[in-house]
């Protein structure tokens, strides 16, 4: 596919620590030194290197906005690149869950979002991946995993665990049974059976896991926990070659991460909402004890963009390091090093944020556009 081959000058550039008028150069979908004839005036528009989102669920609304409603997940997939555009994400890892819950994380479920995600793939211009989200206590179906992560080529597996243990133990029924019984399908009694069965097995799980978790390393994924608790979790991951902590939820449990050289990710919507919805550690307060290594997405795309002028103002950050957590950090973490950094030879991965307004009226993958709009689109068609 033709990508685009101009100049851009005269706006601010993220390069390094700093932003600073400049050029920048894009053709055959990559940042050059060559300055060419076709040159569009940036002044007024800030260029930043594209965003990784590192995590993010965000497509499911596009995907099954109601039960029934999307009978075509080709659809779908479309609407949600859109959505990533225009939210300056150039590279976007797909969070989905293969999980007892049912509904959208149902492994059914994930086999539909998998299968669309694979044969749109010739349409797609942002590079759109798969991460598996995978419950720890479904051993019994740890063979179908393995078989669906080698079959998509699924480089990033995540190990979840959202059987209530507690409740289950005491006796007493989870809350909001009914309606996520609903959700999956069953009956609330279906649906309670199933966790107490999951739980009774919880003895079995370390070891069965750590085999899961050896097979998976071989098969070249990365490997990651979501919601560590305490430093028992992180050791009991880091321990399978789980080196990722998505979304720890104490400054223990991240601190432990850190301590055994592991990679952090915390959710920019807590940097926005001020601390965890659930009561969690405050991802402003790690991010200044420099306990983060990238933000994601988690629910909401345009969060990750308005975190990082929160984190500026509350002085967690310079913006240079607050951008780097969207971009540089998630790549590197990712081992795609050809991005996250507006240099010659990178990837042409970019946005253009209207200064005045903080809209973004372009965003560049690979030198192909992706979202064009407002007056850096007309300039851009003038040139």
């Amino acid at each position: 596919m033709k990508t685009v081959e101009f100049t851009l000058e005269g706006g601010e550039l993220l390069r390094g620590e700093a932003l600073e008028q400049g050029t920048l150069s894009i053709s055959n979908g990559q940042v050059v030194e060559t300055t060419f004839k076709r040159r569009v005036d940036t002044r007024g528009f800030r260029i930043l290197p594209g965003i990784v989102d590192i995590h993010g669920d965000g497509f499911e609304r596009h995907l099954a906005p109601r039960r029934g409603a999307m009978t075509d997940m080709r659809a779908g997939i479309a609407s949600a690149e859109a959505d990533l555009a225009s939210n300056g994400i150039t590279t976007a890892i797909m969070a989905q869950f293969y999980s007892w819950e049912g509904g959208l994380r149902a492994p059914e479920f994930a086999r539909k979002f998998l299968n669309a995600l694979s044969v749109t793939r010739d349409e797609q211009l942002t590079d759109m991946r798969a991460q598996l989200r995978i419950e720890t206590h479904m051993m019994d179906e740890y063979a179908d995993m393995l078989a669906l992560i080698a079959q998509h080529d699924i480089g990033y597996v995540v190990f979840n665990d959202h059987i209530p243990h507690k409740r289950l133990e005491e006796g007493r029924k989870p809350p909001r049974l009914t309606g996520t019984a609903l959700k999956s399908g069953r009956s609330p009694e279906a649906h309670l059976a199933l966790m107490k069965s999951l739980h009774d097995r919880c003895g079995d799980v370390p070891a069965a896991l750590a085999e899961f978790a050896s097979q998976l390393t071989k098969q070249g994924c990365l490997l990651g926990s979501h919601d560590d608790h305490t430093v028992a979790d992180r050791a009991q991951f880091c321990a399978m070659g789980a080196q990722i902590s998505e979304f720890p939820e104490t400054l223990e449990a991240a601190q432990a991460a850190r301590d055994t050289h592991g990679s952090i990710i915390l959710g920019a919507p807590n940097v926005m909402r001020g601390g965890s919805h659930a009561g969690n550690v405050s991802a402003v307060d790690l991010i200044r004890d420099g306990l983060c290594d990238a933000l994601a997405s988690d629910y909401h795309y345009p969060a990750l963009r308005q975190s990082i002028g929160k984190l500026v103002t509350q002085g967690a950050c310079s913006f240079a390091q607050g951008w780097a957590l969207l971009s540089s950090g998630p790549a590197g973490i990712l081992g795609l090093n050809d991005r996250g950094h507006l240099e010659a030879g990178k990837r042409a991965d970019l946005l253009v944020e209207e200064v005045a307004t903080g809209r973004i009226a372009a965003t560049i993958c690979a030198g192909r556009i992706t979202h064009l709009q407002g007056t850096f689109a007309e300039r851009l068609l003038a040139a």
